[in-house]
């Protein structure tokens, strides 16, 4: 099934609420068509495209819900979805944490989610954009690993309370492990898009060959605490644990970096350096993200982090109404506001430090300090007197989003970039970070 307009999803949503005998009826489609292209060891592995449609149905009688889903929309799959589901909500206990479905919103303009250019991307577009990335590879006599996709979807959602949502959105993703023969060398770069034009798979492999060039030779230096440069990579996979631990109820229930004894949070207090700015903004032409939520609420600008201090957080409808605050929803993507400097500049700048492209293999330590634990990876170098000395053997790190910005030391040009963790698009600067604490060498490459 192609993809559906707004007035298609309209008329479909339309046509399955008035199956709907419930006292309550919500329903939420999503339509995706995507392509990719998987290469290892200097040669297409896999080619293939995946369409792929669902529409699940939420029916309420009381606080007794029951959620059925299909993706057949012929008249007879849509009754059938439709009485599972109130099926499933007279045998299903009441949830003391039910919330009556919404009413009509108000969205505001249409994010620029949608890329003509990404929705008319071929097969050949991907075989040409991977051509140029091989070539790159082996003109070096580097064996490169990669993965290509593209998609272009929609969703949709709509209820018996009148309320009525539409997004269509296209994404591009993009990331490339370049090693050297005898494995001693890795590089790594990725990069995410809504409009394909903007991906150059040629450059990218450079910079990751280039990466594996240099990290062979890697020495052996002793863990303890250094000033490091995080390149945006790494950063998203630092800051991404912040992002997802800055919930109201696990801070007022003590569960959080952000709770406080007896009950309290630190909202409102400063948590970082002042020069931290983070927010999310649905309309940013670089990371646009849909204007409502999963559950249809309005997405708008919102200010996590201003100047250091925490001014908001988000939170379920259930809790906001519980405890009398603001129902802000998870946000669509994060950005850090950036500085004025290069990557480069920020290399030029540092007396001695070490590199970071990337980290992963994240973990938790300790939730109520965000501590986190992973390694370095594809491509970790010594920096003295403003340049790239020589590579280094990775480390293991142990360090907290929170140390880490208090340790702020300089601030780069936000970019686009990719989480290696959890593949979520964000826009964030480069990072020089002072005492970085690495407690053990890595003798992975």
């Amino acid at each position: 099934m192609p993809i559906l307009t707004k007035a298609e999803a309209k008329a479909l949503l339309t046509k399955v609420l008035s199956y709907s005998k419930a006292e309550q009826c919500e329903v939420n489609l999503n339509c995706s068509d995507s392509g990719n292209l998987r290469y290892a060891r200097n040669a297409v592995s896999t080619s293939g495209g995946i369409s792929a449609n669902s529409l699940v149905v939420s029916s309420a009688f009381g606080k007794k819900l029951g959620t059925a889903t299909i993706n057949e929309f012929d008249d007879a799959s849509l009754e059938k979805v439709v009485r599972r589901a109130e099926e499933l909500a007279q045998l299903a206990p009441e949830n003391p944490e039910f919330m009556p479905f919404l009413g009509p919103q108000e969205y505001g303009a249409d994010s620029p989610t949608f890329s003509p250019a990404t929705a008319a991307v071929t097969p050949k577009d991907r075989a040409d954009a991977v051509e140029a990335s091989l070539k790159q590879a082996m003109d070096n006599k580097l064996n490169a690993a990669g993965f290509l996709s593209n998609s272009v979807g929609c969703a949709a959602m709509m209820n018996s309370k009148g309320l009525f949502a539409y997004n269509t959105s296209t994404d591009v993703a993009f990331n490339i492990t370049v090693r050297t023969d005898d494995g001693k060398g890795s590089g790594y770069a990725t990069r995410g898009y809504n409009d394909f034009s903007k991906l150059n798979a040629k450059a990218d492999t450079a910079i990751a060959a280039k990466k594996a060039m240099s990290s062979v030779t890697a020495k052996a230096i002793e863990p303890g605490k250094y000033t490091v440069i995080l390149e945006p990579t790494a950063v998203a996979v630092m800051l991404e644990n912040l992002f997802f631990s800055m919930d109201a109820r696990q801070a007022d229930e003590g569960r959080s970096f952000m709770s406080k004894p007896g009950g309290k949070t630190k909202l409102g207090e400063q948590l970082v350096d002042e020069r931290v700015n983070i927010y999310s903004d649905p309309w940013n032409p670089e990371l646009p993200t849909s204007t409502w939520s999963g559950d249809g609420r309005p997405q708008q600008k919102v200010n996590w982090i201003e100047k250091g201090v925490v001014k908001n957080l988000y939170s379920s409808r259930y809790w906001a109404q519980k405890t009398g605050i603001k129902a802000i929803p998870f946000p669509g993507g994060g950005i850090m506001k950036g500085g004025t400097k290069t990557l480069e500049e920020l290399i030029k700048g540092t007396e001695k430090g070490i590199l970071v492209t990337r980290l992963w293999y994240i973990r938790t330590v300790d939730p109520q300090t965000l501590l986190l634990t992973g390694l370095t990876r594809d491509g970790t170098f010594y920096i003295e007197n403003g340049e790239i000395k020589f590579p280094v053997k990775n480390f293991r790190f142990n360090e907290s989003p929170i140390i880490m910005l208090n340790n702020l030391d300089e601030i780069g040009i936000a970019e686009r970039t990719v989480s290696a963790e959890s593949e979520a698009n964000y826009l964030l600067p480069p990072l020089r970070i002072r005492d970085f604490t690495f407690t053990s060498l890595s003798d992975a490459v």
